[in-house]
């Protein structure tokens, strides 16, 4: 078994991983990033990088290069309830330099952070390396175990910093305590071609029983199709005929397109959960994003809160890891920092899942837009409260001056 020794190391190479690991080994600080799969194509994972991720790339000068990248532009967001259209959120009053929800594939994005990692002479991301186990030493995390391509390998770091998603492995060998706030659904991934004539826009439809969210992706949809808990048997069971009939109804624009989902297997099922650990950190672990937090699909805000999380972390952890005085109480501070944030977003997402999406699924009748979202759609002045809290979020970070390149 080989071993490395390094200050900071990341288990998980996603977006909050990837971003600090980029913004440590800028300031200054030894970082090793695992991923542990080969590459970062993995289809149906978050793909919104909303103003708030562009202005930290917009304060780190990286702006224009990200926006090199093949994306596709949304300035507002439009649901259909039954066949009322009602625009939900405008985001080009935002005070941003990008005032709009970017789409783009989360592996551009990721590929984008890794090379601008590599970039770091103190950054080392290693791919096929998946961390089996955490090293102890008196009561403290002191590195960790990992299977890579060439073998087992320990890794001793002043501090580990779990960032391998709702599923971490990390805070499950850590024994963290889990709050799980609940979610009333699932969500059914898939593609769908698109085509010229095609509108542009991402839209939701939404009727009785069931709704769905077209993702442009250029040349094809990405499609969210929302059931209740649990509801994927059923649908299996009602056969493959009766699931494109039923979307066929619900997306008529897609009518003569369904039958491109050939089987079970082109249907992708991603299991909504909300949850929040009770506490971030042990001596010598931090974990973040959905290690932290698994956040309801709802906004899309996932991913754009997981990073949020790694510029708090990188602000507050940067010098103490850098001057080797890292203590629980900068573990607790990151904690702080975005227990506010966090829980504002899930309490937002969960009165949605209550009191829209619950009573969707589950009710009876014609589908009318509740009430507040009949005002967004009488008074424009009103979008801008949703943008301003789904592009930016509560309480948004910036890229303090301890992040300052380190030569």
């Amino acid at each position: 078994m080989s071993q490395e020794r390094t200050t900071c190391c990341i288990a998980g190479g996603g977006p909050a991983g990837m971003m600090l690991g980029f913004l440590l080994s800028r300031a200054g600080v030894d970082t090793i990033v695992l991923e542990k799969h080969a590459d970062f194509l993995r289809d149906f994972r978050g793909d919104t990088i909303h103003p708030s991720t562009m202005q930290l790339m917009q304060e780190l000068g990286l702006l224009d290069d990200f926006l090199k990248l093949p994306h596709t532009k949304e300035d507002d967001i439009v649901a259909r309830f039954g066949g009322d259209d009602v625009t939900i959120a405008d985001f080009s009053h935002l005070p941003v330099a990008a005032p709009y929800i970017a789409f783009m594939p989360q592996w551009d994005f990721l590929d984008f952070l890794a090379d601008r990692g590599r970039e770091q002479p103190r950054f080392q991301l290693l791919m096929q390396a998946k961390a089996t186990g955490l090293l102890r030493e008196n009561g403290r995390v002191v590195g960790l175990e990992a299977e890579t391509a060439e073998g087992e390998v320990t890794i001793r770091a002043d501090l580990v910093v779990a960032a391998d998603g709702r599923s971490s492995d990390i805070r499950k060998a850590a024994g963290f305590e889990v709050e799980t706030l609940g979610a009333p659904m699932d969500v059914l991934w898939f593609r769908i071609s698109r085509r010229e004539s095609d509108m542009n826009q991402t839209f939701g439809q939404i009727a009785r029983g069931r709704f769905a969210v077209m993702l442009n992706r250029g040349d094809y949809w990405q499609c969210a199709y929302v059931i209740p808990k649990g509801a994927l048997e059923t649908l299996r069971a009602a056969g493959l005929d009766a699931f494109r009939r039923g979307l066929a109804t619900l997306l008529p624009l897609l009518a003569d397109r369904v039958g491109e989902l050939r089987d079970w297997d082109d249907i992708k099922l991603l299991s909504v959960a909300v949850d929040r650990l009770t506490q971030w950190w042990k001596p010598g672990l931090l974990c973040i994003g959905d290690a932290a937090h698994a956040m309801s699909p709802i906004g899309g805000v996932g991913v754009n809160l997981a990073i949020q999380d790694a510029v708090a972390a990188a602000n507050l952890l940067a010098a103490p890891l850098r001057e080797k005085r890292l203590t629980d109480a900068d573990l607790a501070a990151v904690q702080r920092r975005r227990t506010f944030p966090t829980r504002a977003t899930q309490a937002m997402q969960v009165a949605i899942q209550n009191r829209v999406i619950n009573p969707l699924l589950t009710g009876s009748g014609e589908v009318r837009p509740p009430l507040a979202v009949k005002l967004l759609g009488r008074f424009p002045l009103l979008r801008r409260i949703p943008a301003r809290l789904i592009g930016m979020g509560f309480r948004p970070e910036h890229i303090g001056a301890a992040l300052a390149p380190r030569p």
